[in-house]
């Protein structure tokens, strides 16, 4: 599982740094190039949802072995391809093979690791996919020094192969017998696709992108209205009547929103505001996986036997004071202390997710456990896109754009701290939270 959790996270960053080389090598524009990036995220996003609920049904072992077939086979197509059109089509069905294979990992762990240890699994789940969020850059850099840029697509192959070996060691989860509504999947599909894409469009054209996440709101109240009176609906509406999951799933989107927010910006911030090279940049930026790394396994034993808002409130306390940090640094500050800063960022981080999606996967019935992981995967690219736009406003304010982005990310991790403060209200008045 944490193979396959490595493959799907690696590919949404890692053929970043070969899109100008992809483009130059397929006579290609730069901006039609994007779209290597952008059709891989795309499916992923529009999918999550409906194949959670498509899991449920056909089992999980099925849906792993069916996402990682075409994930393997799409990786191959990508390295073989002579144009960029095919390339982008390969794309599209690595992005369903990665959402077939993310949409399920929630899930997985509720049935994989037994309650008294699930805090530990999600510890573990938590830090390989900051690891591999931040390295994708770094390891698609050493590929094109040494090799050929298809050779990004194709080092997915062995790592593929190995994983179908243990596909029998995956645990057969309870099914659901309520048929697939169909019309439903189109329509959060739909809402989805066109948010993100209005979300990105906001930089370039705040009108356009302010109609097409109007639109896609519409279309999401059309399903809320759709699937709230159904039994194990696609959109899970009904795990968000259960209190505590509704608490984390809105902790869960305002952190995700500082992450993004900040691992856009960060860069930037270094390099206009404190004068840092390339290669500082990268050193700085570094520390952040390595406090989330140190600190996950110590979240998640704590996360087995204590509040989730009390620790997920403190995890995001840490992100405050170390963002604030960084957006008040003097010019002439050394790089130990943004270093410390940063590092202070992941472990509020790393500190946050761990007890946040154990109370988010354990609180939904065990047989709602794969609704409960598509949620919160689609809880996490939701705060990330909205991330992202946060920071292309904040760039289009003039020149002092970095330092807004930075304390935005700030607000948005204080936000988190407000949820788990009402969270810890009503637990101490007795009611579930």
């Amino acid at each position: 599982m944490l193979t396959g959790i490595s493959l799907a996270v690696l590919d949404t960053s890692i053929a970043n740094i070969a899109l100008p080389t992809i483009a130059a090598d397929l006579h290609a524009k730069p901006s039609q190039a994007v779209w290597v990036v952008n059709a891989y995220n795309l499916s992923v996003v529009m999918l999550l949802l409906p194949l959670s609920a498509l899991a449920e049904r056909i089992g999980f072992r099925r849906m792993f072995s069916i996402g990682l077939v075409l994930f393997t086979v799409a990786s191959l197509c990508g390295a073989l391809s002579s144009s960029l059109w095919q390339l982008t089509a390969a794309r599209v069905v690595q992005g369903i093979g990665a959402a077939s294979l993310m949409c399920m990992f929630g899930g997985l762990l509720r049935n994989i690791y037994p309650l008294r240890m699930l805090g530990r699994g999600i510890s573990l789940n938590a830090t390989t996919v900051a690891i591999m969020s931040v390295i994708g850059p770094s390891i698609g850099s050493v590929i094109l020094e040494i090799a050929h840029w298809r050779w990004i697509f194709a080092i997915n192959l062995p790592f593929c192969v190995a994983v179908m070996f243990g596909l029998r060691y995956l645990p057969e989860v309870p099914r659901t017998n309520v048929k697939l509504d169909w019309l439903s999947a189109l329509l959060c599909m739909l809402t989805l696709g066109i948010f993100i894409s209005g979300v990105d469009v906001l930089g370039q054209s705040i009108w356009h992108g302010l109609l097409m996440i109007a639109v896609a709101a519409g279309a999401g109240y059309l399903l809320v209205r759709r699937v709230r009176h159904l039994p194990a609906p696609l959109v899970p509406v009904d795990l968000l009547r259960i209190r505590p999951v509704a608490f984390a799933v809105a902790a869960s989107a305002c952190t995700f929103a500082a992450q993004m927010a900040s691992f856009v910006s960060l860069p930037f911030y270094f390099q206009q505001i404190l004068g840092r090279s390339y290669l500082e940049i990268g050193m700085l930026m570094g520390a952040w996986p390595v406090g989330t790394a140190i600190v996950a396994p110590v979240a998640g034993r704590l996360s087995d036997r204590y509040s989730a808002a009390v620790l997920s409130g403190s995890g995001a306390a840490a992100m405050v004071i170390g963002l604030a940090t960084l957006a008040f640094l003097p010019l002439n500050v050394s790089n130990v202390w943004i270093m410390t800063a940063m590092c202070v960022v992941g472990m509020g981080f790393g500190f946050f997710q761990t007890p946040n999606n154990r109370a988010m996967l354990s609180s939904a019935p065990r047989q709602r456990s794969g609704a409960a992981g598509g949620m919160q995967a689609t809880t996490r690219v939701f705060g990330q896109s909205f991330g992202t736009a946060l920071v292309a406003i904040a760039f289009g304010l003039g020149t002092h754009g970095p330092v807004v982005a930075v304390l935005l990310a700030t607000l948005c991790a204080a936000l988190a701290i407000a949820v788990n403060v009402v969270r810890v209200k009503k637990v101490s008045t007795g009611k579930p939270g």
